[in-house]
């Protein structure tokens, strides 16, 4: 950091404290103040909660159902300031996030598989949400299922989602509140945001909820800028039998000078300082995003409900990369290039059903039919450069614009069609409860359509098609012995679109040899299923929940067979693991959210036995996490802060020949809720990466074939806010 940030940094923690000794005094000592601050402080409070919305069947408790899901709640992304929502998922001990290939859109790895941003649903809707980045600010709550769930919200269009899934929804007015918040970031990132709720009606029964943002400046990263302005408008209707809710949203993001992945070689580099900039001046994002969802649900009688859901987002991507290989691990030696790639994306989905409960010789039915459709179309062009440049890993060059013009496909100035997709399904389930519904029985299936039409960037004619069916069935079973404990089990797959057969296979990997004809050139695979079986336990000890599951997912990956030279499934990837998870507030004041999770992600059944039985790239053997928050019992209005992340070794190529060390990572903080009057005002002060580590945090890449790229953690960042609600 320099000088003037550490400055800013010390003036602004000066500035809290003297406000937190200050605020007492602006403080009328009595009953009417003390239950003010009470109420801002447990509106203040950083929770997690098991169950939420289960796809197809509904919003649902943690014990009732046959999956292990956390929902993250709208305190949590008010207190850490996250810049994405990457960030609000490092709380989560079950998943790591990395980079998509070239991009800044993020890719969670969930069970040692990844979840693009592109298959993250919004309000139970998949292409709705903004593709590469997210605005924290519009979301009230973050839902994670792990493991498969193409039954539950349908196969993911992006074609990722096999470990799990992210549900994210948009904020309500649940409670009168009018909020203005500023924030900094070091460097000098700063912020301000508005939130008003109000209810409304003779009844309450309407709702209005409206969100605007602003954020700009450089983040900790060196001469990295950030900017996003953001705007979220919510009216929701509840009166009787019909709830309605309509969401429409706006945003438009700027990142420069933005640091990606870093290629390498035969030998892992040593990490660079932790706000190194190995990116250059000209590299640059620009996003906007229009994007909403209408819902509505109406009561036939209280054991039957319809309900329906549509969504459509329309984006725009202006992007401008600057990669960097490195040569020389040990000198950082690096050459860099450029890219140019605009993009636009119009998409729409759908969804409608009808939930009946019925009772009857003891045995309770909860019975699930309906139907979903998305649709997708990718307009896209690219633009890489003719010229590179050099450049160094630990003493970056500022290098002028590449020359464009090298490669470049489709129309840089008016973006055709490169891609349509329709993913389309009926599903229809039933949940038997037995014993007053102490043991729940659940089977299901899910017909689904994938079809996909490509198109070529030379002309925009169709090059290829894709339409194949498939079917996604469903058994879970709950068995609760005991109030506060529920053991379950299901059986649950995944599925993604099959790849296309390619035109030659190079047999022996010689230089100067031909590549063999495959037999089954341009042939599109059926969809891919993974299978996964997993068997869990939650108990719910009144303060705090404590769940522990085991899985296994079985995920087929394709070649082309050696001896036959047909392309087809053949490999298999085989993730098994523990997950264990506790949260809660075992006593007054002392509020957790931890857990851990043990992965073994092998390689079965590769492409002529090489690399069999190796670890997968990019998936940790553990991850742990702990965030604590307590509240000082002899200064209530205090809350100390402080999180643990950790992530042990993984492999970075699939010979396994190198591998990335373990990290630790810690993260301080500390708020206060005073009195202005009698209005609430929280100020909160953050440091994460206390240490300033320097880590490469992950190898996981999806897009293998162009070599490792590693991932590095962020470096420590100073982080201020003070919020006042009305």
């Amino acid at each position: 950091m320099t000088k003037f940030q550490t400055r800013i940094a010390i003036g602004l923690a000066a500035g809290t404290a003297m406000l937190a000794i200050a605020a007492p005094a602006m403080a009328q000592d009595d009953a009417g103040d003390e239950e003010i601050l009470v109420t801002a402080q447990r509106n203040n409070q950083t929770k997690v909660t098991g169950g939420g919305d289960v796809g197809v069947f509904g919003t649902k408790l943690a014990e009732d159902i046959p999956f292990n899901i956390r929902s993250y709640n709208e305190a949590l992304i008010l207190n850490q300031q996250p810049d994405s929502l990457g960030e609000v998922l490092e709380n989560d001990p079950t998943i790591r996030t990395a980079l998509g290939f070239g991009i800044a859109g993020e890719v969670f790895v969930i069970r040692g598989f990844d979840l693009s941003s592109d298959d993250v649903g919004f309000d139970g809707l998949y292409g709705i949400t903004p593709r590469q980045i997210v605005a924290p600010e519009l979301v009230s709550s973050v839902q994670v299922i792990n493991g498969a769930s193409a039954f539950l919200n349908g196969a993911a269009p992006g074609g990722s989602g096999i470990g799990g899934s992210v549900n994210i929804l948009p904020k309500k007015a649940e409670r009168d509140v009018i909020r203005g918040t500023l924030g900094y970031t070091s460097a000098s990132h700063f912020s301000g945001a508005v939130d008003v709720a109000r209810r409304f009606g003779a009844d309450q029964q309407w709702g209005l909820r409206l969100n605007a943002s602003a954020r700009r400046g450089d983040i900790a990263i060196d001469d990295e800028f950030h900017s996003s302005y953001v705007l979220g408008a919510v009216l929701d209707y509840d009166n009787g039998p019909l709830r309605a809710a309509l969401s429409l949203n706006y945003q438009r993001f700027n990142q420069s000078y933005w640091r990606g992945q870093v290629g390498i070689g035969a030998v892992v580099p040593r990490v660079p300082e932790a706000d190194t900039n190995y990116s250059q001046p000209w590299s640059q994002i620009l996003t906007k995003d229009y994007f909403g969802t209408f819902s509505v649900e109406y009561d036939l009688s209280d054991q039957a409900m319809l309900y329906a859901k549509v969504g459509a987002r329309d984006g725009r991507e202006d992007q401008t990369t600057a990669s960097i290989t490195v040569s020389d691990a040990v000198t950082g030696a690096a050459s860099g290039a450029g890219s140019y790639v605009p993009r636009e994306d119009n998409n729409e989905a759908a969804t409608a059903g009808i939930r009946i409960k019925l009772e009857g010789g003891g045995v309770s039915h909860e019975i699930n039919a309906g139907a979903s459709v998305s649709w997708q179309l990718n307009r896209n062009a690219y633009d890489f450069a003719a010229t590179g440049y050099a450049t160094n890993l630990y003493d970056p060059v500022v290098a002028p614009a590449p020359t464009p013009g090298g490669f470049v496909g489709g129309d840089l100035d008016d973006v055709f069609p490169i891609g349509r997709s329709r993913v389309s399904s009926v599903f229809v389930s039933n949940t038997l409860g037995f014993w007053d519904d102490r043991i729940l029985l659940t089977g299901g299936v899910r017909l689904q359509e994938i079809k996909t039409t490509s198109y070529s960037y030379f002309g925009g004619a169709r090059s290829g098609g894709y339409k194949e069916s498939a079917a996604t069935p469903v058994f879970g079973l709950v068995v609760k012995p005991v109030q506060g404990l529920s053991l379950y089990a299901n059986r649950i797959e995944g599925l993604i679109a099959g790849a296309t057969a390619p035109a030659g296979y190079d047999h022996d990997n010689l230089p100067g040899t031909l590549p063999l004809p495959v037999v089954n050139a341009g042939a599109a695979l059926p969809p891919v299923k993974s299978t996964q079986y997993e068997v869990g336990g939650k108990l719910n000890f009144g303060r705090f929940n404590a769940g522990v599951a085991l899985f296994r997912i079985d995920k087929p990956n394709s070649f082309v067979d050696p001896v036959t030279i047909v392309f087809g499934n053949y490999g298999t990837q085989r993730n098994k693991g523990v997950e264990i998870t506790l949260d809660g507030e075992p006593v007054d004041g002392l509020r957790i959210i931890s857990g851990l999770t043990i992965l073994d992600a092998k390689l079965r059944r590769t492409e002529n036995g090489v690399n069999e039985g190796n670890d997968a790239v990019g998936v940790p053997e553990l991850l742990a996490n702990a965030n604590v928050e307590w509240d000082l019992p002899f200064l209530p209005e205090l809350t100390l802060v402080g999180r643990v992340v950790h992530t042990g070794k993984q492999a970075v190529n699939q010979a396994n020949t190198l591998e990335l060390g373990s990290w630790t990572r810690f993260d301080l903080g500390a708020r206060y809720v005073a009195l202005v009057g009698e209005t609430p005002l929280t100020l909160r002060f953050n440091v994460d990466n206390v240490a300033d580590k320097r880590y490469w945090a992950t190898a996981y890449n999806a897009f293998s074939a162009f070599g490792a790229r590693l991932l590095q953690g962020g470096p420590r960042t100073f982080k201020a806010s003070a919020s006042i609600e009305f």
